[in-house]
Order: structure tokens, then C-alpha cells, then sequence
């Protein structure tokens, strides 16, 4: 496995590729602001290079998300297109209407039920779970929701996850997301469905929106995956065998950037222990 290689910007490597999948959360934002000088790299990228599509994991379609992004003072300069987990996961869902099934997530989730006509019941009536998250991820960990699962487990319950993040940064915390709820209720033995990263559902609608912004479909040997969660950016991209920039300065920040700087060695040990790979590397996306 090669060591990725260091990029002093996104410029350096920029015309190798035609097109972008950029993860949002953890590289343009942080949940509370957005970083500036990736939104600037992003839009020098289309501008002159290609289409940039924002894929996230955010269990919502992506109206809310795109809404989101402007508050946060992202232009659509910065971006061509944005795919969601929750844009993917509605086709799940739709496959199982009207349910009826047990939602586990935040009220900032409803529009990912929008127009699906789907029965909503307590869990104890429930033929499903679809999990966006803890009820409130400020307060909760996944251990707050054991015993539900294992009783839901016992009961045959299949779990759609809509967001399959484990954690995200916000401000200057992590905090759960429904990916480590999944992963408890896998752990118990329960079956989950999960559409976004690193999953190849959220891909496909990725590239599918790339090509129609191209005029046919992409050359996959020059399609850029951005993104700075291992297990979720990275891992999709080794799947999907597209080349990988790691962001190193999110979730992973504290372990792989020293005075700013990125600690290629580290970054290194942590994709080994993945057994991921990555073809470029830096701290913080700028151009």
C-alpha cells in the first residue's frame, strides 16, 4: 500500500482531474461556520476544471442541505451539485411504504419522509426502524438505545440508517450520528440498510448528476474524492476505485495535524489500519 502523496494545494494536482465528489461536513464546515478558503478552492475547481458535487451523509434530501450551506455563507459558486445520503435512502424507504415503522432521529429530519406516504407508529407496532440519528445528539449516546435495540433485534426489526457517519465534528466536539447507532444494532445482531457512504447508492447518484453536468459519463480514472472521514470518504472511494484526497484537519485532526501542518506519517499509520488507501493528503482544503 503506497503512502499518500502531500499536496500544498488543490491547484498542484487539479489537472489530472475532470471532476470532484466533495464530502461537506468536517471539510467545508464544521457544523458551525464554514472554512473559507476550501468553499474558494472548490469554486476555482469548477470554474476551471469541472462540475463539483457535494456528497454528504446528511440524512436529509438535499433542499434543507443546500439551504444549510448558504447560512453557512457557501455560495453555489462552490458547488455545481449537492447528493445526500437522504436523497439515496427515500428510495429505500419508498420501497417499504407505508411501513409502518418506528423513526429514530431529530424533528430536523422530517423532510426526508416528505410525500412518501409512510405510517409512523411506536416502536413496539413497528415493522422497521429508520434511524438519522439519536433523538438528540447534543445529550445521547449510542448505549441510551441498548435495550430498545435488543428488544427490536429480538423482534426480526431490519434498521434503515440514513446517515452512516459515525461521528461529526461540531465546532470543537464530536458528536454521534446514526452510523454509530448502526453499528450498535449490528453489533446486536440486527440487519441494517444503509444507502450513503461509503455505500455505492450515494455514488452512483453522484456520478449520474457528474455526467449530466459533463454531457456523458466520467472518465472514473479522473474523478477526485474529497473528504476527511476514513471509514466513510475514503473508504468509498477505495470501493468505488476512485482516487482519494484525505482532509486530514477534521475528525482525525487532533491525531494527524501538528502546529497546522499535516503529520503525513500519521496519516499513514491510520489508513493502514484501515487497510485504506489514499492518493493525496493534506491538512485543510485550500486551492
Amino acid at each position: 500500500m503506497t503512502s499518500p502523496k502531500p499536496a500544498s494545494g488543490l491547484s498542484e494536482i487539479a489537472d489530472r482531474y475532470d471532476v470532484v465528489l466533495c464530502d461537506i461536513w468536517g471539510v467545508i464546515h464544521n457544523g458551525r461556520e464554514s472554512f473559507p478558503a476550501a468553499c474558494e478552492a472548490l469554486a476555482r475547481f469548477k470554474a476551471e476544471r469541472g462540475p463539483v458535487i457535494l456528497i454528504s451523509n446528511a440524512p436529509r434530501p438535499n433542499p434543507p442541505v443546500v439551504e444549510q450551506l448558504g447560512g453557512f455563507g457557501v455560495t453555489p459558486a462552490s458547488f455545481s451539485e449537492v447528493v445526500t445520503s437522504g436523497d439515496a435512502t427515500r428510495t429505500l424507504l419508498a420501497e417499504r411504504a407505508p411501513g409502518p415503522f418506528w423513526k429514530l432521529g431529530p424533528d430536523r429530519d422530517w423532510p426526508l419522509y416528505e410525500g412518501l406516504s409512510l405510517q409512523f407508529v411506536d416502536l413496539a407496532e413497528a415493522r422497521y426502524i429508520s434511524c438519522t440519528g439519536p433523538f438528540d445528539d447534543e445529550t445521547e449516546t449510542p448505549e441510551d438505545y441498548r435495550e430498545r435495540f435488543r428488544d427490536a433485534v429480538a423482534r426480526g426489526l431490519p434498521m434503515i440508517c440514513a446517515n452512516p457517519d459515525i461521528v461529526v465534528q461540531r465546532g470543537d466536539r464530536l458528536i454521534y450520528c446514526g452510523g454509530a447507532l448502526a453499528q450498535l444494532y449490528e453489533a446486536l445482531e440486527g440487519r441494517v440498510l444503509m444507502a450513503g457512504k461509503p455505500h455505492p447508492a450515494i455514488y452512483d447518484l453522484a456520478l449520474e448528476k457528474a455526467a449530466a453536468r459533463l454531457g456523458g459519463p466520467a472518465d472514473r480514472k479522473r474523478v477526485l474524492c474529497i473528504g476527511d472521514g476514513l471509514g466513510t470518504d475514503i473508504r468509498g472511494a477505495n470501493a468505488q476505485g476512485l482516487d482519494a484526497l484525505f482532509i486530514a484537519n477534521g475528525i482525525h485532526g487532533k491525531e494527524t495535524v501538528r502546529d497546522g501542518a499535516l503529520d503525513l506519517s500519521v496519516a499513514q499509520h491510520l489508513l493502514e489500519i484501515e487497510g485504506l488507501s489514499a492518493a493525496w493528503a493534506m491538512a485543510d482544503l485550500v486551492w
